[in-house]
């Protein structure tokens, strides 16, 4: 495709072939995921099975599940052929426990654990669980509940602008501090490499969330968001937090640190 803007030529290497176009809006729901505007009922039921499963494993029996959700584009007009099913557990996070954040960090590990464990797909899209704060807003314009088997916020179709000068600018932006994580670990910079990581995982949520609170599924910090997520560079976060963890933790990566350190006083 052509570049997005002559000013940022020297800096759209990486996203000169990102096709913008994935994001806009198709005429109808994904009629592979549903009949019409309802969701069909052998993938109800999937579903269902998958959630009964990730939450029987939890071993949270008197924690009350508040809802079951599908959302994220798969349940919207913006839907492509690389949209994850995105299946939420409702919860009330102060039935765990009264620590609320740290409930919060609990399910996030849980459903990082179980997506990168698991690789369930339906109709050649992929599931992914979540466990959400029931009172937490919906950011998302469509919101299906499994558990009820109606619309909570039905999509509507309306005609967009994707502003991708903006979406490049700020997808770079993120990207290139990814890389100087990077150049951090094969610096051998390990603490150094993680403490970023955790940082910028920080960072990229904030900046999502923003984005959504403010102008919803189409703002260009959302679709920077899945910017990174479809070219591998949310991937490459996580393959180096955990990588620098792993380094950091091991005798020969606090060596070869150390080395490093005292190579550049």
């Amino acid at each position: 495709m052509k570049l997005l803007h002559e000013n940022w030529k020297k800096y759209l290497d990486e996203l000169k072939d990102f096709d913008f176009s994935t994001f806009e809006l198709k005429e109808e729901l994904n009629q592979n995921i549903w009949d019409g505007e309802e969701l069909r009922e052998e993938i109800a039921e999937k579903l269902m099975e998958i959630t009964n499963d990730f939450w029987e494993n939890l071993d949270l029996k008197d924690v009350e599940i508040v809802d079951i959700i599908v959302t994220g584009s798969i349940a919207n007009y913006n839907w492509t052929d690389m949209s994850d099913i995105d299946l939420h557990i409702l919860v009330n996070f102060k039935d765990v426990d009264e620590n609320t954040e740290l409930v919060d960090g609990y399910f996030r590990y849980l459903r990082a654990n179980w997506n990168k464990v698991h690789n369930i797909e339906i109709k050649g899209h992929e599931v992914e669980m979540y466990v959400q704060e029931a009172d937490e807003p919906h950011a998302s314009t469509g919101v299906y509940s499994l558990s009820n088997g109606e619309w909570v916020k039905k999509p509507t179709y309306k005609e967009i602008t994707i502003d991708e000068n903006t979406i490049a600018q700020k997808a770079q932006a993120l990207m290139d501090l990814i890389d100087g994580v990077e150049k951090e670990y094969e610096a051998g910079l390990y603490e150094e490499a993680h403490e970023e990581t955790m940082r910028l995982g920080e960072k990229i949520r904030n900046f999502r969330k923003s984005g959504l609170e403010t102008g919803g599924e189409y703002s260009p910090e959302n679709l920077a968001f899945k910017v990174l997520r479809r070219n591998g560079y949310l991937g490459k976060l996580s393959s180096l937090k955990t990588d620098s963890y792993d380094k950091t933790m091991s005798l020969n990566g606090h060596e070869k640190q150390a080395q490093i350190k005292l190579t550049l006083k």
